[in-house]
């Protein structure tokens, strides 16, 4: 009996390595505020990472297809079932994340017999009159990570997900030196992209302390867009549209992106 909880916390340090190992590859995604909203970005090549969850709520995730599809439809039914029971107002995703999702992913993830979600996962929430845009990180176990906002922690205008934690690192270390809200959606793509390809390019490097050079940047952005499609979507209310997310075709904005 001494030894148990001793084998409880070895399985457990396990789990999270396999876990940690099964999303290494995951293709990072990147959230961030613009002049009339909130852009989501990725490229991939194989299938969509980026939903539409509630009136002003978003999510991309990476991981198992299906451990996503079941988190996102249990996000939806969370959030339709208190709009309807209570109102659209009532919805928030702070709610969402530390009284639903998070207690869920860490019960899975601590119950060692059972199987535990094989994702992560990233929120924004479009603000509303004097509210700011809030990102935030969601993982397999639990944990939860903020763009701040709080404890006197300042807000930050972005939130990232990426396979490791250090490629994930250097996507806020890069994103942290921009001008955000960026002023117009165009300038939102490009910066999007840049954190993408600088995200992507670290997921296999060493720890460094320095960002990718800008021309090796530049390089592998060009060559990834070659490859890949584009998944972009924002969230905005701009103009009056009842319908705050919209989905950006690849052929509207890849132009745009090439030019560089």
């Amino acid at each position: 009996m001494i030894e148990e909880p001793y084998r409880w916390v070895e399985a457990i340090a396990n789990r999270r390595e396999y876990i940690e190992h099964q999303l290494a590859g995951g293709s990072p995604i990147a959230a961030l505020s613009y002049k009339d909203g909130i852009l989501l970005f990725t490229l991939g090549r194989e299938r969509q990472k980026l939903f539409e969850i509630y009136d002003r709520i978003g999510m991309g995730a990476i991981g198992h297809p299906g451990d996503i599809e079941r988190l996102r439809m249990t996000a939806i039914e969370i959030t339709s079932t208190e709009g309807f029971a209570r109102s659209a107002h009532d919805v928030s995703l702070r709610r969402l994340a530390n009284y639903s999702l998070s207690p869920a992913l860490k019960t899975a993830f601590e119950q060692v017999y059972g199987a535990p979600y094989l994702t992560r996962m990233l929120f924004a929430e479009l603000g509303s009159g004097t509210t700011p845009n809030s990102f935030l990180r969601l993982d397999y176990d639990g944990s939860i990570h903020t763009n701040g906002g709080a404890f006197g922690r300042g807000v930050e205008e972005f939130g990232v997900i990426s396979g490791t934690a250090a490629s994930t690192a250097k996507m806020e270390q890069f994103l942290q030196k921009q001008p955000l809200p960026a002023t117009t959606l165009d300038k939102a793509l490009d910066i999007a992209l840049d954190a993408w390809s600088i995200g992507h390019l670290t997921l296999t490097s060493e720890q460094s302390e320095e960002l990718p050079a800008e021309d090796v940047i530049s390089k592998h952005r060009t060559e990834q867009l070659a490859a890949a499609s584009i998944e972009a979507a924002v969230l905005s209310d701009a103009g009056g549209r009842a319908i705050t997310w919209r989905a950006l075709p690849d052929a509207e904005i890849r132009a745009k992106l090439e030019k560089r």
